[in-house]
């Protein structure tokens, strides 16, 4: 070998070697990114990333100019797709309401519902029972039959006749707004709303929720004690009313002869939001309209506080939000990156969604199905990263969601390298995030998830405690499994289980865990859970038989009756945190009602 051919050699060995060594650097790099990215996210100067907020503007702001970086294109609107959320509710200084000459007092004998319409309103009171109008092969049930109650004011008991029962044909006709809605369309001027004993034994007014829309008419909540005073004329109570309806199951009307006049104030604010939409575009011309989707938020509880969903509710401080979900958009943000590197290998184009207003009810997904510019029908399948930063000592990798494409299960196993990774799949499409809303529209969808952990929801879950070395490893994971629905044939959409919170016959109240509690008290500070339901929400969140249930979204649980008291205090449809010791180690359980 001449002197020359040995220094060529010699740089050749030195490139080929400092390539090497580069490519080793490459997981140090994605590390840096991710950390770069969950910090900015989980900062203190975010303040917790509440919708609407300034903080998650500045995240919505960052993360497209990451996208773009990455060489991203808008989807549409220069990237964002702006939508508004109420930023809060509240009674307005003019709520009225007038019985007998006498004017009551709002808050204590009558309150308006955050869906009632600001108006004034004045007429006859007509009591119309349940205020049903069910017409179903095996239920009929009909409050307005041979009473007109158009211009009048409705008085219509809360509930249902078998509000005992978890399972009743009554449960989908019994919300509130839905009976305001069936009044206003049989013509009533008003509604006033009452709770029997059985529905409500205590009597309260609950609090205003954002979310609720106008149903056009004004509807107040009022006491049993006004109600009955309604009623006094024709000497009824809402007591002896209430247990004749539940007893004989027929409709029950009546006319009062009272009149009572009244004008609703509530007062709903809003905030501007958006999500942020991005795209790489496939490379085959008959398949690039056809889109599989990659999903994150990156809203979180602002400073927490009574009613934000923390788990520490009596403590206002930020609420980083590193692993919910500073650490999806992070993953997001840099399998963009390495897709838009590939993008020549990939037949389908990838839209890459970040969402706002998860926390508040997926709002920025729902918004997104129902507004999004391309039919549902070209969306392949949805791809959703949420708390994928605190992967534990056992590598224990969920993804919910296989069960709604017959091919996810043999694809997530050929993308998996299971010495590196453990797989724990459910079948079920819908779920605590932001999947739920594209699984409604029929499309495919997996949920990725390290899981839950003590820091959930707290201010704890800050930047420094992520596994970033786990996150590369369900980076890699997820890569694969999106390169491959990029490329494989169409996805067929299978139903997996229901696509909301409530099969609408299925009662949400009292106790909705779909547990058999250790009612003997064997263990003390806590509940045992002696026997889980398989698709009931305790099984969905990931309980197991034999967990002992100790807090329920932060408040502690020590005895059956502490736990009969929590649960109580749920709502329908509502996410909550329970904390389970399972054997020697705590976890926390996110779990959909």
């Amino acid at each position: 070998m001449t002197y020359l051919s040995k220094i060529g050699f010699i740089l050749l060995v030195f490139t080929t070697l400092s390539f090497v060594n580069e490519k080793k650097k490459s997981p140090k790099e994605t590390i840096d990114k991710l950390k770069k990215h969950v910090s900015f996210l989980a900062s203190d100067e975010l303040k917790g990333r509440l919708t609407g907020s300034d903080g998650d503007s500045l995240a919505a702001e960052y993360i497209r100019k990451q996208l773009k970086k990455s060489g991203l294109t808008p989807l549409y609107d220069k990237g964002f797709q702006r939508f508004r959320v109420t930023d809060k509710i509240i009674n307005g200084p003019n709520n009225s309401l007038t019985i007998k000459g006498m004017p009551l007092k709002a808050d204590t004998d009558f309150a308006p519902f955050a869906f009632s319409e600001n108006k004034v309103f004045n007429g006859e009171v007509v009591f119309m029972g349940y205020g049903f109008e069910i017409n179903e092969d095996t239920l009929k049930w009909n409050d307005y039959s041979g009473i007109d109650v158009k211009g009048k004011i409705a008085l219509i008991l809360r509930g249902d006749p078998e509000i005992e029962k978890t399972t009743s044909p009554f449960i989908k006709y019994s919300k509130d707004r839905d009976k305001v809605l069936e009044a206003k369309d049989q013509g009533a001027a008003a509604v006033l709303l009452v709770s029997g004993k059985s529905f409500d034994p205590e009597d309260k007014f609950e609090p205003l929720t954002k979310g609720d829309q106008s149903v056009g008419i004004p509807a107040f909540h009022i006491t049993t004690k006004i109600a009955n005073l309604i009623l006094e004329s024709q000497k009824l109570t809402i007591e002896d009313l209430e247990k004749r309806l539940n007893e004989f199951r027929k409709p029950l009307s009546a006319l009062t002869n009272e009149q009572v006049s009244g004008q609703s104030d509530v007062i709903q604010t809003t905030a501007p939001t958006r999500n942020v939409v991005m795209q790489i575009q496939g490379a085959d011309n008959s398949l690039k309209n056809e889109y599989v989707i990659i999903g994150a938020h990156f809203d979180h509880l602002g400073m927490g506080g009574v009613s934000s969903g923390s788990r520490v509710p009596d403590t206002v401080a930020v609420h980083h939000g590193a692993d919910d979900n500073a650490s999806g958009v992070a993953m997001m943000l840099e399998l963009a990156q390495k897709l838009a590197a590939s993008s020549k290998k990939l037949k389908r184009s990838i839209a890459v969604l970040a969402f706002s207003g998860e926390e508040e009810g997926l709002l920025g997904s729902k918004w997104f199905v129902d507004n999004s510019k391309f039919d549902s029908n070209n969306i392949d399948a949805m791809v959703n990263l949420d708390m994928v930063g605190r992967l534990n000592e056992n590598s224990m990798v969920q993804i919910g969601g296989v069960g709604t494409s017959e091919e996810f299960k043999k694809l997530i196993y050929a993308s998996c390298d299971t010495s590196l990774l453990k797989l724990t799949l459910a079948d079920e499409g819908y779920g605590p995030s932001d999947h739920a809303s594209f699984y409604s529209k029929n499309i495919p969808v997996l949920f990725i998830s390290s899981g839950a952990h003590l820091d959930y929801h707290t201010p704890a879950d800050t930047w420094d405690k992520i596994n970033y070395d786990g996150m590369v490893k369900i980076s890699d994971l997820s890569f694969h499994i999106i390169s491959d629905l990029a490329n494989e044939p169409k996805l067929v959409f299978k139903e997996a289980g229901p696509k909301t919170g409530s099969s609408g016959r299925t009662r949400r109240k009292g106790i909705a865990l779909g547990i058999m509690p250790d009612f003997a008290g064997n263990v003390k500070n806590g509940l045992r859970a002696d026997f889980v339901t398989a698709g009931k929400p305790a099984a969905l969140g990931g309980m197991q038989k034999g967990d002992i249930i100790t807090y329920i979204n932060g408040k502690p649980v020590n005895n059956i009756q502490d736990y009969m008291f929590r649960l109580n205090q749920l709502k329908r449809g509502e996410r909550i945190s329970v904390e389970v010791l399972r054997g020697n180690q705590k976890v926390v359980l996110v779990i959909q009602l």
